[in-house]
């Protein structure tokens, strides 16, 4: 029976992990990131992320449960010391990640971020999984796979994907807003995580029969909703952004202007038949949209590294439309 347990949790663990990452993945819908970099934000998390926080709470603890008793020691672990060391930890991944010229804004930062949350939640679920297979009962064991997929996992998710926005918004802005921005997503991050643990933790402590864990269960669908917005404005920003970029492409005639509404949508790009027969269209929405974006980023940044990719997408986008019977 332990041994189907720890099976059933490594699937447990795992399975809508993965479903969720497609998810995450696929809702970025202008401008998916690379898979690569995508895995590699996740696989940080999942591995980098809580390897890292291993070791820095173990160190935090230390002094902790030499000064307290061994109770509170584990309280505040929970709601301090957790907080300070796994966001920054999962955090970390975006650092490298955003220096790549694949990552071009808040979407980007939001949607790496949550990876590397997905990541972290998925190794911690698993631990916490196996740990209730072996000292609980069935049903406890059950329960604890439900709240922590459906809530702590999601947590850690949606407390990085706020860090990984932030970094996003400063990428191309100037160096007061490169240590401002991504500090104030931290603290917005940090302030999420203890806010989780610090209901459950407060509702064990004072004895309140559930409320506070009930308060916290309603209380993280609100701040998910929240975060969800925030990606569609986000989207909103992207869609706007290929409209006015490649609006201004019809003036040379490289994109039609009949192109540039259908390549701003999401909904009208997919459907087939508003392209002349032979071009290709994933080919051609991919460079289009590419455009757009470097196109930006060569304005803000003066790089003459995006400048050279516009030059380069231009010539790409006239071989492929020159393919038009």
């Amino acid at each position: 029976m332990y041994a189907l347990l720890i099976a059933a949790s490594g699937l447990a663990a795992v399975a809508p992990i993965l479903v969720f990452l497609y998810l995450i993945w696929w809702l970025d819908r202008y401008d998916r990131e690379p898979v690569g970099l995508f895995l590699l934000a996740f696989g940080w998390g999942a591995i980098g992320g809580a390897g890292t926080s291993l070791v820095g709470s173990s160190l935090l603890l230390r002094p902790l449960e030499a000064l307290l008793d061994p109770g509170a020691a584990a309280s505040l672990a929970s709601v301090l010391v957790a907080p300070l060391v796994e966001e920054p930890a999962k955090a970390l991944i975006l650092l490298p990640i955003a220096a790549s010229r694949h990552f071009d804004n808040a979407t980007d930062g939001f949607v790496y971020g949550a990876a590397a949350g997905l990541g972290f939640g998925m190794t911690e679920n698993f631990l916490y999984f196996v740990d209730g297979a072996s000292g609980g009962t069935l049903s406890t064991w059950a329960a604890t796979v439900l709240i922590r997929t459906l809530y702590s996992a999601l947590m850690h998710a949606s407390a990085t994907s706020v860090v990984g926005a932030a970094v996003g918004l400063c990428k191309f802005r100037g160096a007061l807003a490169r240590w401002i921005l991504p500090a104030l997503g931290l603290g917005l991050a940090m302030g999420i995580h203890a806010l989780w643990n610090g209901l459950l933790t407060l509702d064990a402590l004072a004895g309140t029969g559930g409320a506070l864990t009930a308060l916290d269960l309603l209380l993280f669908p609100l701040e998910l909703a929240a975060l969800f917005v925030a990606l569609q404005i986000g989207l909103w920003d992207e869609r706007r952004t290929i409209h006015r970029e490649l609006a201004d492409e019809v003036i040379s005639g490289l994109i039609p202007p009949d192109d540039v509404p259908v390549l701003a949508s999401y909904l009208r790009r997919r459907r087939r038949g508003w392209l002349a027969p032979g071009i290709d269209r994933r080919a051609y929405i991919r460079a289009a949209t590419t455009l757009a974006f470097r196109k930006q980023q060569a304005r803000a940044s003066g790089s003459p590294r995006y400048a050279d990719e516009v030059r380069g997408l231009r010539a790409e986008l006239l071989r492929i439309r020159g393919t038009a019977r």
